[in-house]
Parts: structure tokens; C-alpha cells; sequence
């Protein structure tokens, strides 16, 4: 049985991911408690006491307005305990699976869904910070594998808490009749953490390169919204009411940071639509 180091251990993605496969790999979980990412030489002493097959990198500070206001602190905690990482992975003869991001092409002018081979461009501090990343790893590793994410979507179950996702804000603004806004100037993938965590075992053992998690969506992302809300079984006036449309966000330029799938299809690991995702997601839940 292979060992795994997994970084981020109590984080929604890798929570789920150890519960579904806790009989297929030994886990070993770094969390803050036992290494402080924006201390990467904290990083480094856990890591030299650690002995692994594979290192699944999940931490990182995702925070769009934390990152642009930090930049310095977003680089530690993003790009250097990363360099500290990919070292403990040259140290152990260990592959790392890292989780990049479709935030590296947000600053695309032209329209998705992205292939791997495409090049990035990012226009905020976090997605400039996992192009970095990926670069260092390319250069620096022979085995690894780069899994760029859409928007995971998911609800918290069975002491696993699920990250925020359009579903959950949906949810909330519905039940809380709290009218809240939705992007239309935006189309991004949106996808159900369930067919990364049921899948992550073949993932695991495909060949070094990068790969696109991603269920495919036309929507945009207040089209989704609404899309959610019906199949909450929302009254039109209630999607009216509490759904509304933000046309002010990107309006100086339209974003659309869809991922293509396609490589990971042609392996046999799929992810579906966009709606199939969201119609799985509400039925696990009891919500249809």
C-alpha cells in the first residue's frame, strides 16, 4: 500500500478525497498544526521527518482578495512551501500531485473551455502564484501530476466541510432570502467534488503531465444560478427575487476560464455536464 503525504489534510478536497479511498492508500496528513505554510522553513522541518511514495499537495491560500492584498505572504504560502515540497519530493523519490488551478487563465482574451497545452495568463496574484508553481515543478520533477480545478461544488457531510461553491450560495440565498448576485459577464467550470474523490485512485497512477478536472458547462455563472434554483424547485418570483444577475462584474471584459476535460476522458475519467453534476449533487443530498 502506498503512502500518501497529503498537505491541507482538513480542507474540503482532500477530506473527502481521504475518506473515499482510506482503504487504498496509508494517509499521513500535514494540517497548521503540524507545519505553518506561510513559514516555509516550518514546512521544510516537518517534511524531512516524513517518509512518502506520493505527496498530494492540496494547501494553498486561495483567497483572491487575501492574495492581492498580501502579495508577499500569498508568495510564501503559495510558491515557496511549494519549492519546500517539490525538494521533500526529490528527497523521498516521490511523486507530488498538485493542484493547479483554472484561475491561471483568467486572463485570457480569448473564450474557453482550455485544453493543457494552452498557454496561461493570469491576472490575479493566486493564479499568477500556481503558474509559478506549475513552472517549478515542470522544471524541477520528473514524476508528478498537475490536476488544474474548475469551481468544486459540494455541500458538508459526515464531518467533512464542503468549501463555499455556487450551489451552497444558492442554497443560502433562497432559504435566507438574502437577494444576492450572480455573474453574467463570467463562464468557468463547475464541478461535483464526488467524481474527483471516486476517481482519484486511477488519477493517481496516470503518467506525469497535467490534466483538466473539469465537468463541461455553456452557462454563464448567473445563468447557472438560476439554473440551481429551479432545481431547487424555486417559484419564478423567489429566482427573481433572490437570484439576480450582476452585470457590473467584468464588464470591462467578458471571463470565460472553462477547462476541457478531454485528456482525462480519453484515460476513461470523466466528469459529466454541468447539470448531471448538480442533479447527482441534490439527489446524495435529498434535495430532489
Amino acid at each position: 500500500m502506498k503512502k500518501i503525504l497529503v498537505t491541507g489534510a482538513n480542507g474540503y478536497l482532500a477530506s473527502y478525497i481521504r475518506k473515499e479511498n482510506q482503504d487504498v492508500f496509508e494517509w499521513v496528513c500535514m494540517t497548521r498544526k503540524d507545519a505553518d505554510l506561510n513559514n516555509p522553513e516550518s514546512v521544510e522541518s516537518f517534511l524531512k521527518t516524513q517518509n512518502f511514495d506520493i505527496c498530494f499537495h492540496t494547501a494553498a491560500n486561495a483567497t483572491t482578495a487575501v492574495c492581492e492584498e498580501n502579495p508577499e505572504m500569498a508568495h510564501r504560502i503559495n510558491v515557496e512551501s511549494t519549492q519546500k515540497i517539490i525538494d521533500a519530493c526529490k528527497r523521498n523519490h516521490a511523486r507530488l500531485i498538485f493542484c493547479g488551478t483554472e484561475q491561471s487563465f483568467n486572463g485570457k482574451e480569448e473564450h474557453g473551455p482550455f485544453k493543457e497545452e494552452d498557454s496561461l495568463k493570469a491576472v490575479t496574484v493566486y493564479g499568477q502564484n500556481k503558474i509559478e508553481c506549475e513552472q517549478k515543478i515542470q522544471e524541477q520533477l520528473q514524476d508528478y501530476i498537475i490536476l488544474r480545478y474548475t469551481w468544486m461544488m459540494g455541500l458538508s457531510f459526515d464531518g467533512i466541510k464542503a468549501s463555499p461553491s455556487i450551489v451552497k450560495n444558492v442554497m443560502n440565498a433562497l432559504l435566507h432570502q438574502k437577494p444576492t448576485l450572480f455573474t453574467c459577464n463570467e463562464k468557468r467550470g463547475m464541478t461535483y467534488a464526488k467524481y474527483l474523490a471516486k476517481q482519484f485512485q486511477q488519477i493517481s497512477e496516470l503518467e506525469t503531465g497535467i490534466y483538466h478536472v473539469a465537468a463541461s458547462n455553456d452557462k454563464t455563472t448567473y445563468e447557472s444560478a438560476v439554473y440551481i434554483a429551479k432545481e431547487l424547485g424555486a417559484s419564478q418570483e423567489a429566482i427573481e427575487k433572490y437570484i439576480l444577475p450582476n452585470t457590473e462584474r467584468y464588464s470591462d471584459r467578458f471571463r470565460d476560464y472553462r477547462l476541457d476535460a478531454s485528456k482525462l476522458a480519453s484515460k476513461g475519467i470523466t466528469f459529466g455536464t454541468f447539470e448531471s453534476n448538480v442533479d447527482e449533487l441534490l439527489k446524495d443530498f435529498g434535495w430532489k
